[in-house]
């Protein structure tokens, strides 16, 4: 069994980038399943990525190189033991180091087992807001990959390109750099998937850290039951960018530069829609995952952002998602919600 390790900050671009490489995988013969690691008790991304019809195991409640080790373990026990996969993908929450998760399984008692080059995600459209805000975790995350992707070229210039694969390459001399934007499946996204057909050989000697210290990130995430709906996926979808937004702007007066990712995933019976955003100058981005719209109506969400004291993101977050929900006639009902409980404000000397 072969595991890939799909690394980067919030809001990179991972799940994306899983999706698409789990259908190349599954076009190629292999059979694959996800495992999704999300901070807070409620995940997000295990849905969205399972809409594209791959299998996926979902963690929640940390961060799977901190504090849920003994779960990891046991999920990739029952992968292996139920569904017999020969490529098993992890995406990490964007608060890990990917190397520490690799080093974990490692020690793990798998069978035979091995490891394609670590990766680390890249938002070149967001590089230097990233750095700006938390530069020890930024530059950490990049030491410990093989594999440096620099995602969403379409939406910057050739210099801002450069200017992070320059950036990547002084952090971490040693690395691969490919450049795409990984929902583009072009040749440029192609040689990554290529790459992962290697083998890591990433052992090195580094310091022991939190990764969610380090982060300086607060999160919350929760979730909402709809009781009574009735709105198509355009009503739904409108309903997600006023929500995204006017989160985007009370978080914005705490800290005008966060950086980060506030995800919103709504299920109805019209289907299951998906709303992100993942910077204090980013614009939401929405989409449609799933026309079918089977299954009990829920909102689900993650707010992980920087700087932000969490009592003051868990009354933003609520008031924003209710305000909007109301406004809407959408009758609900909260079910359940997690508060991060980890330092939001560290000082980080490089």
């Amino acid at each position: 069994m072969k595991v890939i390790i799909i690394g980067g900050f919030l809001g990179s671009g991972k799940t994306t980038t899983l999706r698409n490489l789990g259908k190349h995988l599954i076009d190629k013969g292999h059979k694959i399943a996800i495992i999704v690691n999300e901070v807070g008790e409620v995940g997000v991304d295990g849905e969205t990525i399972s809409s594209s019809g791959l299998v996926t195991k979902e963690l929640t409640s940390g961060c799977i190189c901190c504090s849920l080790k003994v779960s990891m373990e046991f999920t990739l026990q029952t992968i292996i033991e139920d569904y017999e996969p020969d490529v098993v993908i992890i995406e990490p929450t964007g608060i890990a180091f990917p190397l520490q998760i690799k080093e974990h399984i490692e020690l793990m008692d798998l069978g035979e087992v091995s490891f394609a080059p670590v990766v680390t995600l890249i938002d070149a459209s967001r590089f230097g807001a990233e750095w700006d805000q938390i530069p020890k975790f930024i530059e950490n995350q990049i030491k410990e990959s093989e594999i440096v992707c620099i995602n969403k070229i379409d939406l910057v210039d050739r210099e801002a390109i450069a200017a992070s694969t320059q950036k990547a390459l002084e952090i971490n001399p040693d690395a691969i750099v490919v450049e795409f934007s990984a929902k583009n499946a072009d040749n440029k996204f192609e040689r990554f998937m290529d790459l992962l057909t290697g083998e890591s050989d990433l052992h090195q000697e580094r310091e022991d850290m939190n990764s969610m210290e380090v982060s300086g990130v607060g999160s919350y995430a929760g979730e909402y039951s709809i009781i009574s709906n009735g709105k198509d996926v355009d009503r739904i979808t409108s309903m997600l960018v006023h929500m995204l937004v006017d989160i985007r702007g009370k978080v914005k007066e705490i800290n005008p530069d966060f950086v980060g990712h506030v995800k919103i995933s709504f299920k109805s019976s019209s289907g299951l829609v998906k709303g992100s955003l993942t910077s204090s100058d980013g614009e939401p981005v929405v989409e449609i995952l799933d026309e079918k719209g089977d299954g009990e109506e829920h909102l689900k969400f993650l707010s992980a952002v920087t700087k932000v004291e969490r009592d003051d993101l868990v009354e933003i977050v609520d008031k924003c998602i209710q305000k909007n929900l109301e406004k809407e006639a959408v009758e609900f009902e909260k079910t359940h919600s997690h508060v991060h409980n980890e330092p939001n404000f560290l000082t980080l000397d490089l």
